[in-house]
């Protein structure tokens, strides 16, 4: 079965810094391309990141370019998320999935909680 499981979610301060993980199981991982992606409260679910099979391409959105980092393991089927520098408006909780459809069913996702 399918899965996918983050964590590494909290509550900082501004201007500190998370490391999310993203576990997957249950299918292929190291051919896909991978991203995360985030949804605030009352908002919809947008891109933040991506990273290509062998992890050499990787694509940000504006608002987190610079400061967020996106990065695999192929041999543990993972990916993470470095923010660094996080600011109020990075809260949300943050996802991982395939970028290309079909994806994995949506796991949980962590909470970031980023205070002024």
């Amino acid at each position: 079965q399918a899965q996918l499981i983050e964590s590494g979610g909290g509550l900082v301060q501004a201007g500190e810094s998370l490391r999310l993980t993203c576990v997957a199981s249950g299918r292929a991982f190291s051919s896909d391309d991978w991203g995360w992606f985030r949804q605030a409260p009352g908002k919809e679910r947008e891109f933040v990141a991506t990273i290509n099979w062998t992890g050499q391409r990787t694509t940000y959105a504006d608002s987190v370019k610079g400061r967020f980092t996106i990065t695999r393991d192929n041999t543990r089927n993972t990916v993470y998320l470095e923010m660094n520098d996080l600011q109020p408006e990075d809260t949300a909780d943050y996802y991982c999935n395939l970028v290309a459809k079909p994806q994995y069913p949506w796991g949980r996702g962590t909470q970031v909680t980023v205070s002024s």
